[in-house]
């Protein structure tokens, strides 16, 4: 359970991003969590939050678990757990499935175990709904997340973007600097956010982790600003 034991030890594991999900969501507003493992990020939107959530996550086994963490919170009636993956098209596509939090589409050459997925667009997930934020974490695959959700990300009702940009995509040829100029031309900042102060400002986007990208970084200010106090297991944000 790699995807949850840092919570239970650091409190939140990905601290300024999580703390942005605190602030950033409110009670039965969207949140869709892309590359959801076995919950963390889901859990913490639905269940301290609650917020509406989707959650994706390929691998059949880590399904598994996912499901079994909703129930265990009993979150079923806030979670929606997609067995799927994300592409620029509905399809197949074939997955590690013997990596942990590391599972990813099989690259050219890999020879890793696999199971073969289906695959639907981004906007086809979120066709009767926007969400006000989205955490995507596939490993490199984000490119083409990005090229299947274009009429997601064009809409106002967006306004936060969680992406992991740490030269992952380099195992299909992609560059993350690309999917940063592709986000910046959505209207997306990328930030920075620190959840103990509540200070979301502009930054460069990370190159070892997540970047965040923001639509409006003063309204989001404002309203993080103003979200109630959460307690963790080492104090409070």
């Amino acid at each position: 359970m790699t995807g949850a034991t840092g919570n239970w030890y650091c409190g939140l594991h990905e601290t300024n991003d999580m703390g942005l999900v605190l602030h950033a969501l409110r009670p039965d507003e969207l949140f869709v969590d892309v590359g959801a493992n076995i919950g963390s990020y889901t859990i913490l939107a639905a269940g301290a939050v609650g917020a509406d959530t989707i959650a994706i996550e390929p691998v059949p086994a880590t399904f598994a678990a996912l499901g079994r963490n909703v129930f265990l919170n009993d979150l079923h009636d806030r979670v929606r757990c997609m067995n799927i993956g994300l592409g620029d098209a509905a399809g197949e596509l074939r997955f590690t499935s013997a990596q942990d939090t590391t599972n990813h589409v099989l690259a050219e050459g890999e020879g890793e175990a696999f199971v073969t997925v289906n695959v639907l667009p981004l906007d086809e997930v979120c066709a009767d709904r926007t969400p006000l934020i989205i955490k995507i974490d596939v490993e490199g695959y984000e490119h083409a997340v990005i090229a299947g959700g274009q009429s997601t990300l064009a809409s106002p009702s967006l306004q936060v973007v969680i992406m992991e940009t740490n030269g992952s995509g380099l195992r299909y040829g992609w560059d993350d600097a690309q999917l940063v100029d592709t986000m910046r031309e959505f209207g997306f900042t990328t930030c920075s956010y620190d959840p103990i102060l509540r200070r979301l400002e502009s930054a460069a986007p990370s190159e070892t982790s997540n970047t965040l990208f923001v639509r409006d970084v003063a309204a989001m200010q404002e309203r993080v600003s103003q979200a109630a106090r959460f307690q963790l297991v080492n104090g409070d944000i």
